[in-house]
């Protein structure tokens, strides 16, 4: 069994989504999952996809939370939906009700929150809760680092604990964060769970890239699908969970962002925005090169020397989405799309960039960036170089306008 870590003493307000009070901007997919407990018609399996840190294990934990807090009220008797003779019970009319139960009326829900102060909630919060299992990447025993998959061990834990009677009448629930990391043996085992998955059980997992799920895994699964939050929902939840970041601040890291509050809070704490001006900078520069100079090269050293320091594996990952982030826009621009509303400065560098080049010209080296990024973990590259490397390639296309 895979547990997060507990609330640090005096943090108001952990980031871990287990702890969440609220869910915001998903509001038919909390629909379907209560339209399908009202009627009696959980699936056994639910797949929760969407781009990563919108909040879907934030809709996991919610729903697992009320599950266990109201699951009772019906009899702990209701079948899978596998049980119910395949996933076709997931619509199949519902039984009519033995004399004197709870008509389906008293057992309806409109929304999937829970009092804070409700003793079962607060155990799910606190992840000491006998119903909930929690699956996620554990960490290697000696270097103390996440291991980089979800091992078979991990996932066989489910069945074992799904076997058991539920210490409260109610469901089992587990949770996958993030399916997409499990190796081979363990989707394998996953998918022998879902064939034969025990009643009063339900299983989430969580996908930021269901196509490479296994289609076996897709198929026994009934899919919700979460969007990306709209900008002003990321800067109005950064700002409450972190309140010293600036008004100014808050608008560039949403934007930055693009739908993931996970994102954003990422960024914030990486100094995200002192890296994206610096990244802004030489884009500048850069688009002022055009037949008079190059790039500033003390600039790039200096920026290469801070993601190259040792232990400081994000700088490298937040200056490489950042550079991704601007020439994904050159690449647009380059197409005909004029840039986004937004800094009017920033559009001007984009839009003189991607004039140096026709757009075959820059989805060429769009394509050798992604590959060397790709690459630099992977196969141990310096990534002080591969920063050089990567201004050196953007430059020879402005450079030989």
């Amino acid at each position: 069994m895979s547990k997060p870590p507990g609330p640090q003493e005096g943090d108001a307000a952990p980031d871990h989504p287990r702890y969440a009070g609220t869910l915001i901007g998903h509001d038919a997919p909390e629909a379907a999952l209560l339209e399908a407990y009202n009627t009696k018609r959980l699936h056994h399996a639910w797949l929760f996809c969407g781009p990563r840190g919108i909040g879907k294990a934030t809709l996991a934990y919610r729903f697992a939370r009320f599950l266990l807090v109201h699951g009772g009220e019906q009899g702990g008797k209701q079948k899978s939906a596998a049980a119910q003779g395949g996933t076709e019970g997931l619509f199949a009319p519902t039984p009519p009700s033995p004399p004197g139960a709870p008509t389906a009326h008293a057992s309806k829900h409109n929304s999937l929150s829970v009092p804070d102060d409700d003793p079962i909630g607060r155990r799910v919060k606190a992840g000491g809760h006998g119903d909930l299992l929690t699956i996620e990447r554990r960490r290697d025993e000696r270097s103390g680092k996440l291991k980089s998959e979800i091992v078979v061990d991990d996932v066989r834990a489910i069945s074992h604990f799904m076997a058991l009677t539920t210490s409260e009448g109610g469901w089992r629930v587990a949770i996958i964060d993030s399916a997409d990391d499990m190796n081979t043996a363990s989707a394998n085992a996953v998918l022998k769970i879902l064939e034969e998955p025990p009643n009063n059980s339900l299983l989430i997992l969580i996908s930021h890239n269901p196509g490479r799920l296994l289609p076996t895994i897709r198929s026994r699964c009934r899919k919700v699908g979460l969007s990306p939050l709209k900008e002003d929902q990321v800067r109005d939840l950064l700002c409450a969970r972190r309140p010293d970041v600036t008004p100014e601040g808050a608008d560039a890291l949403a934007h930055l962002a693009e739908g993931s509050i996970g994102r954003a809070l990422d960024l914030f704490d990486e100094g995200g925005l002192d890296l994206f001006d610096e990244v802004a900078t030489l884009m500048s520069s850069l688009a002022a090169s055009a037949g008079r100079g190059r790039i500033d090269g003390k600039a790039v050293q200096r920026l290469g020397d801070q993601v190259s320091r040792a232990g400081n594996v994000d700088a490298f990952r937040t200056v490489s989405e950042m550079i991704q982030w601007w020439l994904s826009r050159i690449v647009l621009c380059a197409g005909g799309k004029p840039p986004e509303a937004g800094n009017l400065e920033r559009n001007e560098t984009i839009l003189r960039i991607s004039c140096a080049a026709p757009l075959d010209r820059w989805l060429e080296v769009w394509e050798k960036i992604n590959r060397l990024i790709a690459r630099t973990d992977g196969a141990h590259l310096d990534r002080k170089q591969v920063l050089i490397d990567i201004f050196l390639l953007v430059e020879g296309v402005v450079l030989a306008a």
